[in-house]
């Protein structure tokens, strides 16, 4: 009985520290104990429900973004997308139409190929080290095999070099589902952070 007063109180106490002592310490360990439930629980949890290895990606680069409203985006760009048969009114019923910006958090989710439709915002592996999610512009049937094509609505044309012209199911990650403003720039500036260190 004794050893079991015991461990209740040791109980206690760590439960006591963790959630409502105010210190220097007990912050840190309440950071490294969200860290790893977000980390070991929570994503991959998100993953299972979504049937994607990323469920939630942060926005690094600006190649999603408009300068402007819809109108004048489209104004920008309507040559690329009219020359490949892509129409003004084709544009605005697609799903972030007014594109999305550097440090939002995007939701995905798992997709198959061949229920993915032009318009469509996806993330793939391309040939830089981070995931890209960029826009589908086309999609091809070459030997009985579906490729999709990508473009980032702020970008000049669909790149090769990024690996976004023939872009087959094995190197799609997801589909975006939905966009939470701003919030990516938590991971941005953790990264950026680390990378200073790491350059030192």
């Amino acid at each position: 009985m004794p050893s079991r007063k015991k461990r209740k109180s040791k109980l206690r106490k760590i439960w006591n520290f963790i959630w409502h002592e105010d210190s220097v310490l007990s912050w840190i360990v309440n950071i490294i104990i969200a860290f790893v439930l977000v980390k070991f629980v929570i994503y991959p949890g998100m993953g299972l429900l979504l049937h994607t290895t990323h469920p939630v990606v942060a926005v690094v680069s600006g190649s999603m973004e408009h300068d402007g409203n819809f109108d004048e985006w489209w104004q920008s760009q309507h040559t690329w997308y009219e020359s490949n048969g892509l129409t003004k009114q084709d544009t605005e019923y697609w799903m972030f139409r007014n594109g999305f910006n550097k440090g939002d958090i995007m939701i995905l989710k798992g997709v198959d190929i061949n229920n993915i439709k032009v318009g469509e915002v996806i993330v793939f592996k391309g040939n830089s080290v981070d995931p890209i999610i960029h826009r589908v512009v086309k999609i091809s049937k070459q030997n009985n095999i579906i490729y999709v094509q990508t473009k980032g609505d702020h970008n000049k044309d669909s790149y090769s070099a990024l690996g976004e012209t023939n872009i087959p199911k094995d190197r799609i990650v997801g589909k975006a589902v939905f966009r939470i403003p701003w919030l990516g720039w938590v991971k941005i500036g953790a990264v950026d952070f680390i990378n200073m260190f790491k350059g030192a």
